[in-house]
C-alpha cells in the first residue's frame, strides 16, 4: 500500500495545503521507523505517474510531452481534442492562470516538501544505517531534480561565466506556509549540486529493487544533466561517463519493440505501471502511442520533423528511423480505419493495446549520457577524438547493417551539429528539446518542416526571448507577498 504524505508545503501560504489521494499517516508517525519512512519515499515515486489534477497532468511523463511541444521536432498533425494545443502554440505557460503553467510548480514544489519531511526526519528513525542512508539519498535526489526543474522552467538560463544573479524560483530546504523570495539561479544551481553529491555517496552500493527508485546511477546522471546545462564540460563529460559504467545500450530488436518496458536494459530510471495501476487517458502512451484508441490519438498522431528524419546525416537503416513512418501507413500495427494516416508519424511509443493505455515511462537512459559526454567533449575543445568514440558508440549500435555505418571523423562545429542532431532523434519524444534550446540560448525555428501553422501558429521564437521564462503561477502570485513576476 502506497503511503503518502499529506502536506504541501511549498513557497506559499496555508491556502496551497493539499493531500495527496492515497492512503496517510501523520508526519510524527511516518518517520519513527525505517520501514514507515520507506513507504512515504514510494508516495513519491507512485506520484511520478499518477492524474494531479487535469487529463494532461499524468506526472513527470506529461511534462515530457510539454517540453517537446513547446521544440521543433514534435509536430501536431492535428488538434485533435484539444490537449496540449496550447503547449504547442506557446500560450500556455504564458498565462499565469493556466493549468499546464501551475501544474509543473504545483507537482515539483509538493515532491519537494515530501522529500523534506524525509530528509528532515529520517536520521532519527529507527532501522539500520543503510536503510536511513538509502531513503535519505532517494529524497536528496529527489530534491535537487525538482529545484532544477524548476529552475530551468520559470528562471531564466545559466549562463556560465556570469555571476548567475538573475532571479531563479525559490530554495525550499525546510516545509513551511510563509511566502519565500525567488533565489538567484546560481544559489538554486548550488543547492541542486549540494544535494546531488550527498546522495551520490548516500546511494553508493544501494541495489535497488526496480528502476523506480533511485540509485547512484541516477543520481550521477542527474548531476551530468546539471553540469551540461552549466557549461561545465569537464564535469559533465566525466560524470556521464560515470554515471553509465557497467550499463549497456538497448539492441536494434529492443528499440523498436514500443518504448514501454522499464526492463529495457538501457533504462535507467522510469516509472513501472502495473495493471491495476492503469492511467486511462492521461496516461502518456494516451497522447503519445501510436495505437491506443484516443480520440487524441486516432485524429491526432504525433510526428517527427521531416527535416530532422530526411537529414542526410543519417542512414536508411538506422534503427532511430525505423520507428517513425513517412508514408503513415504503419502497415505492421494494423490500425483500424477509424485511425487517421499522417506522414512521419510515429511508433516509438506503443501502449500495451488499443484499449489499454499502460506503458512504462522512460526519464533516464544509457543513451543520453553517452551523447552528453559527446557533446561535452566537443564543446571543451581539444577532445574531438573523445567526443568522437562517444558519439560513434551509440551511432554504430543504432545501424542494423553493419556496412551501411562509417564512424564520423568530423571536427570542431560540424563535431558539435551531428551530436545535437543524433540527440535530436535520439531522444525525441522523452521531453528535453525545450530545455536543450533554452540551455543553449538558440530559438525556436520550425520553417521549412511539415509543422502546420494553423496548429502551431507559432514558427520562430528567437533566443533569449522572455518567452522563454514560464510565468510564476496565480496562485503562487496571490498567496506569496515575497514573489516576483517574470517579464510580461
Amino acid at each position: 500500500m502506497i503511503v503518502a504524505l499529506s502536506l504541501f508545503m511549498t513557497s506559499c501560504n496555508e491556502d496551497w495545503l493539499d493531500t495527496v489521494p492515497t492512503d496517510q499517516v501523520g508526519s510524527a508517525d511516518a518517520f519513527t521507523t525505517t520501514g514507515k519512512a520507506l513507504g512515504a519515499l514510494n508516495g513519491i515515486h507512485r506520484s511520478m505517474y499518477f492524474q494531479w489534477a487535469n487529463q494532461g497532468e499524468a506526472g513527470e511523463a506529461s511534462m515530457n510531452i510539454n517540453r517537446d511541444m513547446m521544440g521543433e521536432d514534435l509536430v501536431m498533425t492535428s488538434s485533435g481534442n484539444g490537449w496540449y494545443n496550447t503547449t504547442y502554440q506557446w500560450v500556455a505557460h504564458r498565462s499565469e492562470t493556466a493549468s499546464v503553467d501551475y501544474f509543473p510548480w504545483r507537482m515539483y514544489y509538493r515532491i519537494i516538501a515530501n522529500a523534506n519531511m524525509i530528509i528532515n526526519n529520517i536520521d532519527n528513525a529507527d532501522g539500520p544505517q543503510g536503510e536511513r542512508d538509502m531513503i535519505k539519498g532517494q529524497a536528496l535526489t529527489y530534491r535537487a531534480w525538482c529545484h532544477f526543474n524548476l529552475v530551468q522552467l520559470y528562471g531564466k538560463r545559466y549562463v556560465a561565466g556570469t555571476a548567475n544573479t538573475q532571479l531563479g524560483v525559490p530554495i525550499m530546504l525546510t516545509n513551511n506556509t510563509e511566502g519565500q523570495p525567488r533565489n538567484t539561479v546560481e544559489e538554486v544551481y548550488d543547492q541542486v549540486l549540494e544535494d546531488l553529491d550527498a546522495a551520490i555517496t548516500l546511494l553508493e552500493g544501494y541495489a535497488r529493487p526496480n528502476k523506480s527508485h533511485l540509485n547512484a546511477n541516477v543520481a550521477l546522471g542527474i548531476k551530468a544533466r546539471v553540469a551540461l546545462t552549466k557549461q561545465d564540460w569537464t564535469t559533465a563529460a566525466s560524470v556521464a561517463a560515470e554515471a553509465r559504467e557497467g550499463l549497456s545500450l538497448m539492441t536494434n530488436s529492443e528499440y523498436t519493440a514500443g518504448f514501454n518496458s522499464y526492463l529495457n536494459r538501457e533504462w535507467m530510471w522510469g516509472s513501472t505501471v502495473i495493471t491495476d495501476q492503469t492511467t486511462y487517458f492521461y496516461s502518456f502512451f494516451a497522447y503519445m502511442s501510436r495505437n491506443f484508441s484516443s480520440t487524441n490519438i486516432r485524429g491526432n498522431p504525433k510526428a517527427i520533423n521531416s527535416v530532422l528524419y530526411n537529414n542526410p546525416i543519417f542512414t536508411a537503416t538506422d534503427v532511430r528511423k525505423a520507428n517513425f513512418d513517412p508514408t503513415g501507413l504503419h502497415t505492421a500495427l494494423n490500425l483500424p480505419a477509424a485511425f487517421t494516416r499522417k506522414p512521419y508519424t510515429n511508433q516509438k511509443f506503443i501502449a500495451a493495446g488499443q484499449a489499454d493505455s499502460r506503458g512504462d515511462v522512460v526519464y533516464m537512459r544509457v543513451a543520453e549520457m553517452y551523447l552528453i559526454e559527446a557533446e561535452a567533449y566537443a564543446r571543451m575543445g581539444g577532445h574531438d577524438t573523445e567526443a568522437q568514440t562517444a558519439l560513434n558508440a551509440l551511432r554504430q549500435a543504432r545501424e542494423t547493417v553493419t556496412a551501411n555505418y562509417t564512424a564520423s571523423a568530423n571536427t570542431g562545429q560540424a563535431l558539435i551539429d551531428e551530436i545535437m542532431l543524433n540527440r535530436r532523434l535520439e531522444l525525441w519524444g522523452e521531453g528535453f528539446r525545450f530545455t536543450d534550446l533554452k540551455r543553449l540560448n538558440e530559438p525556436v525555428d520550425r520553417t521549412g518542416a511539415n509543422h502546420q501553422t494553423s496548429l502551431s501558429v507559432i514558427t520562430n521564437i528567437p533566443a533569449g526571448d522572455v518567452r522563454w521564462e514560464w510565468l510564476i503561477p496565480k496562485q503562487e502570485m496571490d498567496a506569496n507577498d515575497n514573489m516576483v513576476q517574470n517579464a510580461l
